[in-house]
């Protein structure tokens, strides 16, 4: 069960490695473009005392006579507080008030890394306190953006304070353990980044680093434990409060993004009820944004400023009467809008897993979701995602099912969805399911997977599964065909197979076994 030590540390060395060298470049790129631009460096006390770092970017000619709408950015998870320079220029040209700060327990700013926990969400508010008592921002129009972990926090503040009338949470989650833990299955090169970046480039709180220590060792008693602690940092938790609150709620994501998969912030969208709107794009977690950052032209942040000059200065730049739901394929094409979610994939394709199937586990079959980062830039800069070849998968640990050739294209947009029976042989253990698009020569180019984790079941005792895989939106060629493939490693997850284990998957006549592909109307 689990990985070895040794694995662990190694996916974490890349991990970290990757982190540093992103946000040494974001750190130096913008810093330098802000090089003749008005800068102000301050220190703002937080919650409970706490001192974060932070700068201010007023529009030019403020002489204090004026006020001006209010955008508070926090940091990305273990950037640096330059990290916005860019593009709080850009905002503060266009008319903002613009503040960012360095979150608690990374870089200089004090006290530990808390995770957006209560502390987090405090000072958030904190900082908006100290901005209309220090800058010439308005009270009325207050806005909070971020990218990854300041995507979250914004989210969260926004539902603790009444005061913010729009958000923009680029790469956030909505349910920080459905992401990281979805499937029950824990998603271990996700965590090893996280962690290694903060032990890089903070202070974890010993609750923190408890959290991570259970994570990684699967401890079940602490399992409800840490959902409970994962609940209390989630903004869905509190989607009643920010409906109440009614702020103006932007969502944009990757579709490859490994650490906040887009499923979350889907769901969470429909949920919303005040103005909102939902991005997906190529890409992997932040990636999107990245170009912004250095304040290069970027479809994110342009939408992002439009978003607030509508909500927050009343401008008639029409964002409002747009789709609602913007979506770019992964494959080609333009943007499609649609009015909400639930039409993305109207149309539903039921590809039948005829038969029984038994594969063996601990072993891994090639069949794989990629690295983490790597494999979906390359998907978003050269289309092209991992490969298998289907054909040249081992049947004994992995099982196949086919669709027939496609005589037209086949456009996914949504969420797959797997039914099948599971007869294990052991109570606990793990599947991971990869849909793939199968040219003629069997090469499969993976569309979408996910993991899925039980424990305590009776072995020889069939049970039904249904899994969600990551919401994607991908165009099949015409004479192609999709292959469902599922296996039990998958070096992005942590599996539960004790050894020896074997998986039978069966399709009982009064409960058939599919997958379901959701389908853009022809």
């Amino acid at each position: 069960m689990g990985t070895s030590r040794k694995a662990l540390r190694t996916t974490a060395v890349g991990a970290v490695s990757a982190t540093l060298i992103a946000g040494s470049a974001l750190g130096l790129a913008p810093a330098a473009q802000a090089a003749n631009n008005s800068v102000r460096f301050v220190d703002i006390t937080g919650d409970g005392g706490t001192v974060l770092k932070a700068n201010v970017v007023t529009p030019a000619g403020a002489d204090g006579r004026h006020h001006y709408p209010l955008l508070v950015l926090p940091t990305s998870w273990g950037l640096p507080q330059v990290e916005y320079l860019a593009q709080a220029q850009k905002l503060a040209d266009s008319g903002y008030v613009v503040v960012t700060y360095n979150v608690r327990g990374f870089w200089q700013s004090g006290g530990q890394i808390e995770v957006a926990g209560p502390p987090d969400i405090a000072d958030a508010t904190k900082v908006i306190d100290w901005a209309l008592a220090n800058t010439p921002a308005e009270a009325e129009h207050i806005g909070m953006a971020g990218v990854s972990y300041g995507a979250g926090i914004s989210l969260l503040a926004a539902a603790h304070d009444k005061r913010i009338k729009a958000v923009a949470a680029l790469s956030g989650w909505s349910d920080l353990i459905g992401s990281i833990y979805s499937g029950r299955t824990q998603h271990i090169q996700a965590a090893a980044l996280l962690d290694g970046a903060a032990t890089v480039t903070g202070r974890e709180s010993p609750e923190v680093r408890q959290v991570f220590n259970d994570f990684y060792a699967s401890n079940l008693s602490r399992e409800q434990e840490i959902i409970a602690w994962g609940k209390k940092r989630s903004p869905a938790t509190y989607i009643d409060q920010l409906n109440r609150n009614g702020a103006a709620i932007m969502l944009a994501n990757a579709w490859g993004d490994t650490i906040f998969p887009a499923n979350g912030y889907a769901d969470f969208y429909e949920k919303l009820t005040g103005p909102k709107r939902l991005e997906l794009r190529p890409g992997d977690h932040a990636t999107a944004e990245l170009t912004g950052l250095f304040g290069l032209p970027n479809d994110v942040w342009t939408d992002t400023g439009r978003w607030f000059d509508h909500y927050l200065k009343g401008e008639d730049n029409g964002i409002d009467r747009e789709q609602p739901v913007e979506l770019k394929p992964r494959s080609s094409g333009g943007y499609e809008g649609y009015p909400d979610w639930k039409s993305v994939g109207e149309t539903r394709k039921k590809i039948a897993l005829a038969g029984t199937t038994t594969i063996h586990a601990n072993v891994d079959s090639g069949a794989d979701g990629g690295v983490i980062f790597l494999s979906s830039i390359l998907d978003q800069v050269a289309q092209a995602p991992p490969m298998a070849s289907i054909p040249l998968l081992p049947r004994w640990w992995a099982a196949v099912w086919q669709s027939e050739k496609y005589a037209t294209a086949q456009h996914i947009r949504g969420t797959t969805r797997l039914h099948t029976t599971l007869t294990p042989t052991k109570e606990s253990g793990t599947l991971v399911a990869y849909l793939y698009d199968v040219g003629p020569l069997g090469l499969g180019k993976l569309v979408s997977n996910a993991p899925y984790t039980w424990h305590g079941l009776t072995p020889g005792k069939p049970v039904g599964v249904d899994l969600d895989l990551f919401s994607t939106a991908y165009d099949v060629p015409a004479g192609h065909r999709l292959a469902l493939v599922v296996d039990t490693v998958d070096p992005l997850y942590i599996e539960h197979n004790p050894s020896g284990a074997q998986l039978t998957f069966s399709s009982p006549a009064n409960d058939p076994s599919y997958v379901s592909v959701p389908l853009r109307e022809q």
